[in-house]
């Protein structure tokens, strides 16, 4: 396993990583959930990533379980939760970025989970109707009580991340230090050209979701659509229209082939192609399967294959390059 620095923190991430996204408390059993994380540590993982809205909660506990029977030494793993559209209430104050709501899913994720600090914990969408001071003050409290030891956001703009930071300068308080945004190879702009200032001024660290773009970068779509796949999921109708379109298939297609020419499967190239970007600081990888995770987890033996002429040829299926900005 390689380890990576968040950004420009001291911390120290594995570069492949464990969610539990629709899977944990939802799609598999428990002691499915408990044998990836297994693999996953044995393997040399050491984040696992959480949220509160998650299986409403579920995936938490599920996870906290697995954390308390396993008795690996704390200072080993990281966990992370993330806030804003809270565990499944609808009320006033329980959702959102406010300070009510981002104190107490801080406590409902520690008591989930069964631990006494967060490793990460991530504003999971910015919050129009909050002030982004009233966020960033609640998270440098939460920092102050050793409620959570780093903060940082998912699918926020580059313009909403330095708006936090300048927050953060005129009060000498900390800023956010990582993102998590959707990378793979059909979802690319983000973190290959909006963040790019930042990555130097800031020092922003990334932990991507969604390499395989939820599956679509395995083979398992090609011929006919499985009906244990999380696009089969009641409630994800929307996952499979976004992803699963004609021009798509195609494309995954042609990495396959170029994949089994390579000598290696379509989701280890997938993955060690968002690796391979220096601004990832960890991919997190999602499995419903153990055999699954077993195979991500040798994406990293990829890597020396992805040679320019290599690159070059993906980009050639891809097409898709994003274009910087001229300045």
């Amino acid at each position: 396993m390689e380890y990576r620095r968040l950004g420009k923190t001291g911390l120290q991430v594995s570069a492949l990583s464990l969610g539990s996204w629709i899977t944990f408390g939802k799609q598999i059993e428990d002691n499915i959930a408990e044998r990836l994380m297994a693999i996953a540590y044995e393997r040399g993982v050491n984040f696992f990533d959480n949220a509160e809205i998650y299986a409403r909660g579920q995936s938490e506990i599920v996870m906290g379980k697995i954390l308390k029977k396993m008795n690996w030494e704390r200072s080993s793993w990281l966990v992370s939760s993330k806030v804003f559209w809270g565990d499944g209430g609808k009320k006033p104050n329980q959702t959102g970025l406010n300070r009510k709501h981002v104190f107490e899913a801080c406590h409902a994720a520690l008591r989930r989970l069964q631990v006494d600090y967060l490793d990460l914990y991530f504003c999971h969408r910015p919050d129009k109707k909050t002030p982004v001071e009233e966020t960033v003050w609640v998270m440098n409290h939460l920092i102050a009580q050793g409620k959570i030891l780093y903060w940082g956001t998912s699918e926020w703009s580059v313009q909403e991340i330095m708006e936090a930071h300048m927050v953060a300068r005129e009060n000498r308080l900390i800023g956010p230090v990582m993102e998590q945004p959707q990378y793979n190879m059909f979802h690319r702009e983000k973190v290959e050209v909006e963040f790019s200032q930042i990555y130097k001024t800031v020092g922003l660290g990334t932990t991507i979701w969604s390499p395989l773009y939820s599956g679509l970068l395995t083979d398992k779509y090609l011929d006919q659509f499985p009906k244990d796949s999380r696009m089969s999921l009641a409630g994800f109708e929307w996952l499979r229209e976004r992803n699963l379109t004609p021009a798509h298939v195609e494309k995954v297609r042609a990495l396959h082939g170029l994949a089994k020419d390579m000598g290696t499967s379509l989701p280890k190239l997938a993955v060690a192609w968002c690796v391979q970007n220096p601004n990832v600081s960890t991919a997190i990888l999602g499995a419903s399967k153990p055999e699954q995770l077993e195979e991500t987890l040798e994406s990293l033996d990829v890597l020396p294959l992805l040679t320019p002429e290599v690159n070059e040829r993906i980009e050639g299926i891809l097409d898709n390059k994003p274009v910087p900005p001229e300045y």
